[in-house]
């Protein structure tokens, strides 16, 4: 599949700004399944330069910084990314889950060693007994690891709802799970602490889903905006990637932007900002096929 995405972001602030840093994670991954064939980033005010790095978990991340007094920045982004399928995980389906938390424990090569960042707590996701209990029901003795993920994935999709009133962007995972709705942010957030909690390792991922889907199937939950999900580690074979929102193993509709141990790592947007006082944004995303 070949799509063309846009994203435009918008504060207005109600005092004028004097200077602002951003830092952006707007440009998707080039994975073994993902291309990203172009990327035009537009600011407004325009930054006198734009500072293209890679993040520590290899995003690619744009700086820019604006002294031009303001009362709106607008950040617009259109990509053309070539996603194609991903690689069976039926090989996976021999790990049993007690196995590779073992492996996590007791990491004999870079593979394992690197995976254990993503099984520590991180900023806003902090296991508790309460998410061990939830995760635990899926996560019987002898069971295979993927077999696990895929039923606690369902599990989060049935039980909880869909809910973009009852949370922010802060919310703590045992929070969502005492109130049973949340958005994807939430959901993903959820199953992270749920896995790390069983001694596993799990990276946040952020994304976009396809806007319209294809004749005949059901339009994605959170397929108008910013998207999340999660990959789980499977020692030999990669990371699963599933989507707990939509209960499923993402596929073609799935876009990669970028991963961390939680949000706070691939924020779209986020930077310091002097003066503006007490700003609103709004955001669309379209992602079509070209």
């Amino acid at each position: 599949m070949l799509y063309r995405v846009s994203h435009e972001t918008v504060y207005d602030y109600g005092e004028s700004v004097s200077l602002c840093h951003n830092q952006a994670h707007l440009i998707p991954r080039t994975l073994d399944y993902q291309r990203c064939e172009a990327c035009e980033l537009e600011i407004s005010p325009s930054p006198p330069r734009i500072d293209p790095w890679q993040d520590y978990f290899g995003n690619e991340v744009r700086y820019f910084s604006i002294s031009e007094e303001h009362r709106r920045l607008s950040v617009f982004v259109r990509s053309v990314v070539e996603v194609r399928e991903r690689p069976s995980f039926q090989a996976a389906r021999v790990l049993g889950w007690e196995d590779v938390r073992y492996r996590l424990a007791h990491p004999v090569d870079d593979e394992c060693r690197l995976a254990v960042q993503f099984a520590l707590p991180s900023r806003l996701v902090r296991c508790s007994s309460d998410t061990a209990e939830f995760a635990s029901v899926s996560f019987q003795p002898g069971r295979p690891l993927v077999d696990a993920v895929i039923e606690l994935t369902s599990r989060i999709y049935h039980e909880f709802r869909y809910d973009p009133t009852a949370t922010t962007v802060n919310t703590p995972p045992s929070e969502v799970l005492r109130k049973r709705r949340g958005v994807c942010q939430d959901f993903a957030h959820l199953e992270i602490a749920c896995l790390r909690s069983m001694g596993l390792a799990a990276r946040y991922v952020s994304g976009y889903l396809q806007t319209e889907p294809p004749p005949g199937q059901q339009k994605l939950i959170g397929a108008d905006a910013s998207h999340a999900w999660l990959a789980v580690f499977c020692p030999g074979w990669g990371w699963l990637d599933v989507d707990p929102t939509n209960n499923q193993v993402p596929d073609t509709r799935h876009i990669t932007l970028a991963w961390g141990r939680d949000y706070s790592d691939v924020c779209p947007i986020q930077g310091v900002v002097i003066g503006g006082g007490q700003p609103a944004m709004r955001v669309a995303v379209d992602v079509s096929v070209c």
